[in-house]
């Protein structure tokens, strides 16, 4: 593995164009640096090595950048650089052996906070980063696990609703180093890089200390590495096709691997699920005796109405209905993901088992207000609009097409897309095929990237040739894609969604100027 390249250029787009000038080099940069990594670790603090702002993130941005301090951020290349030379989250052996092992030597961090566990298969980080709001407003001091991050590793731990400062990150691995050496020594495969990273979060928020951890699953839930906490409410977010090749074929298959997370006495948080999927994951709680919320019964969307910068709410929860709730997000699925993370902070503060009432309303209603979710219908540019969303699979690709056209009066918009080769792409292609007017098939800096002749022949498929661009550099893409949203006055109203995979959505990120 290669060590990070050093990063010095802090060139960025001009407010309206790109410049051309010197844009293909530092694109050919992190493309030849990534092709020498692990794919997992690919846009790993890539903000230092693309594009950016003059001016830097904007203030409030929820992604960091990287460390000012030289010394600081030299520190956390090498810990990046330790953690590439381990297994990457798409190499799997399915057990929680190791991560177990890991937290008996440590003391058994996961033990010292309750816990908020959820998997499924969409919607997972957006319902995490609601469950954290709503538990900060009410002053309980927070830690949150989630994968994978957009453009930063340090994101994937959060404290008190913000991302582990680099130095805390660093001292973390530097601190759980030579227990992971002596776990290594023991096992018959090293800890891996999700290994190592779950350990870490555990071991931060024990250190805080929080009152309660948001943990997201990295895969499936039986053997997931997060799956060594014992949480007080396991939550589902919408279950559908992915990762067949390692949970499953069918949306029932795919719900017993994620319903190993459903623990004895716990409460279970349910979204809507395929009847099949529901069944599994209803079978579980019945045998380890969990109770069971089901959204569309016990909790739910009771209205909702697209608002200026998102959408205005009312919410049924375990104890009552929440009205007036607003909510900076676009998109039905997100009022959805609402419904179940306000369900979920109910059944962890006992309404609806011990207490017959509700949260207070003014704290529910602030903790919505201020959510944020990068990389999810998230707006970064305007004149024309640029859009950035990280659906990487139809059943992500169907939600975000519903919440563009719902929220976004475009009369033309352009699609920028990239996917992973190991994701249906012909199936996300087809769920946008009706709201693009033209499709630019491009590559991000993931060596995983599905070959940009593979995906443009799919794209021609479902689009016909007239309507596929292809530009093998995503910068290169970005400009073509906004050169035809604007290349008609009538136009006017032009926009362009980047899409396909999280790993397009954090490039593209650092290479448009935010806001």
């Amino acid at each position: 593995m290669s060590e990070p390249s050093d990063q010095n250029d802090r060139d960025q787009f001009d407010d309206d164009r790109f410049d051309d000038s010197d844009q293909g080099d530092l694109f050919d940069d992190i493309v030849d640096t990534e092709t020498t990594r692990d794919p997992d670790l690919a846009v790993i603090e890539a903000g230092s090595r693309t594009l950016r702002a003059m001016s830097g993130p904007p203030q409030g941005d929820p992604v960091p950048s990287r460390p000012a301090d030289p010394e600081v951020d030299k520190a956390l290349r090498d810990v990046e650089t330790e953690l590439s030379t381990r297994w990457g989250e798409t190499k799997l052996e399915p057990s929680v052996t190791r991560i177990a092992a890991l937290m008996d030597v440590l003391g058994e961090p996961q033990r010292a906070y309750p816990s908020i566990h959820i998997t499924g298969t969409n919607g997972k980080t957006s319902t995490a980063r609601m469950i954290e709001a709503l538990l900060g407003a009410f002053d309980l001091r927070t830690g949150r696990y989630t994968s994978p991050h957009v453009q930063t590793i340090t994101e994937r731990i959060s404290l008190d609703g913000a991302p582990i400062d680099p130095e805390r990150f660093v001292e973390t691995y530097r601190d759980i180093a030579p227990y992971v050496e002596l776990v290594d020594a023991r096992e018959e495969y090293r800890l891996s890089f999700f290994e190592v990273l779950t350990g870490m979060a555990y071991a931060a928020f024990a250190d805080a200390p929080v009152d309660a951890a948001v943990v997201e699953v990295g895969m499936g839930g039986t053997w997931d590495a997060t799956n060594v906490i014992d949480a007080s409410v396991a939550v589902v977010t919408p279950i559908d096709l992915d990762h067949t090749d390692r949970l499953g074929g069918t949306t029932a298959e795919i719900a017993g691997e994620k319903s190993g997370i459903i623990k004895p006495d716990a409460t279970v948080i349910l979204a809507q699920q395929p009847v099949d999927a529901a069944q599994v994951l209803l079978k579980k709680a019945v045998d380890v005796d969990a109770t069971v919320a089901r959204e569309g019964m016990e909790f739910g969307v009771v209205s909702r109405e697209v608002a200026v910068g998102g959408q205005l709410l009312t919410l049924r929860g375990l104890g009552g209905e929440y009205d007036d709730v607003f909510l900076p997000l676009h998109g039905a699925y997100q009022a959805h993901n609402a419904a179940v993370a306000l369900a979920a902070v109910e059944a962890f503060f006992g309404i609806g088992a011990q207490h017959a009432r509700t949260l207070d309303i003014d704290t529910v209603r602030r903790a919505f207000a201020q959510v944020a979710s990068p990389g999810r219908l998230e707006v970064v540019r305007k004149s024309p609009t640029v859009i950035l969303d990280a659906a990487h699979n139809p059943h992500g690709a169907r939600a975000t097409a519903e919440g563009v056209s719902e929220a976004f009066g475009f009369s033309r918009l352009i699609g920028v897309v990239s996917t992973s080769g190991d994701k249906d792409a012909k199936g996300l292609l087809e769920a946008f095929e009706p709201i693009f007017a033209e499709v630019v098939i491009t590559a991000n800096s993931n060596p995983r990237a599905t070959d940009v002749d593979a995906l443009a022949a799919l794209a021609v498929e479902v689009f016909g040739e007239d309507r596929v661009v292809v530009e093998p550099r995503l910068d290169d893409a970005l400009e073509a894609a906004i050169t035809l949203a604007e290349e008609e006055g009538e136009y006017a109203g032009a926009g362009v969604l980047v899409t396909g995979s999280i790993f397009t959505v954090g490039d593209a990120r650092l290479l448009l100027k935010k806001g």
